[in-house]
Order: C-alpha cells, then structure tokens, then sequence
C-alpha cells in the first residue's frame, strides 16, 4: 500500500536531466553563496541566541551602530521592511537596552537610533567573528583581488537599492 510521503525503494526513482534553461544555471555559485552565508552568519547566530535574538536584531544593531544618529525611517529603508516587523525588534533591543531612541532636534516625530555602551558591546561581538572569516578568505589575494570580490558582491546588489543609488520613491 502506497501514500502520500512514504519512502520509495531507489529503484523506483527516475531524475529528470538537466535541460534548456537549467542547463545555464550555476548551481556552484549558488551553493557557495548558501554556504558561505550559513558559516558568515553562524557565529553571530549563536551570540545573539544567548540574548534570545535573532537575525533581525543583528540588523538593526549593525546599522544603528554603523550610523548612530539614524532616523527610523532611514532604517526602514536601508532594511527594506515594514514599520511593523521593526516594531517589535527595535521595541526589544530598546527594552533591553542596547539601543536608545531620541527625539529629532527640529521634528520632535522624528526618531533618532543610537547605540548604547551595551549595544556597541553587542554589534562588535558580532562583527569580529565575521571580520576573521572575511580576512580569512581574502588571505593570499591582492589588492586586486579584493577589489574584484568588492565589485562581485555590489554586483549581486538590485541597483536601486545601492548605497547612493538616487530614491525612486519620491
């Protein structure tokens, strides 16, 4: 009796080959770039699971840390995500005080993210393991082959969403 999920012997299996366009996908670069991802954001991971956080929060303490000062809306955008699933996270990163928010000087409606001495802790803790693996992978490159890995990954950016691109919302 055979059902829905049940195991099929390997000689009932036929793979379908490769053809047409699958035959122009490259499937290497791919699971390089899932594999590289994986390891690039394991141990931030397994940081930020120790305080309960998630990827989401590794976001907004990397950029607020970048740019303290930043406006929420100018994280929204730079997030590409909605004022609700921010809500949340930034709610718990205030709460638990690695972030503070601070009234706009000349629009008290404006909301200014800064970093707290706990927070800028936090966003260097994840930072220094990824920045190991990155000097890890460009050892034995040039100059040269950095700037072409740099140019690789900006290339792999929509080029609306660049940092500098002009804003097509307004």
């Amino acid at each position: 009796m055979s059902h829905t999920g049940a195991i099929k012997p390997a000689s009932d299996v036929s793979v379908a080959p490769l053809t047409g366009e699958a035959e122009n996908i490259d499937f290497e670069f791919i699971e390089l770039l899932f594999f590289a991802y994986r390891d690039f954001i394991s141990d931030p991971d397994a940081i930020l699971d120790t305080s309960g956080f998630g990827r989401a929060h590794h976001r907004v303490v990397h950029f607020v840390n970048r740019e303290p000062g930043l406006t929420v809306a100018a994280l929204l955008e730079t997030l590409k995500i909605t004022k609700q699933s921010l809500a949340r996270v930034l709610k718990q990163l205030i709460d638990s005080g690695y972030i503070t928010q601070v009234a706009g000087p000349e629009d008290r409606r404006q909301r200014r993210l800064y970093p707290t001495e706990r927070g800028r802790e936090l966003a260097l803790a994840l930072a220094r393991p990824q920045s190991r693996r990155i000097a890890h992978a460009f050892e034995g490159l040039d100059e040269g082959g950095r700037a072409v890995v740099k140019a690789f990954l900006s290339g792999m950016i929509n080029p609306a969403a660049r940092p500098g691109a002009p804003d097509k919302t307004g």
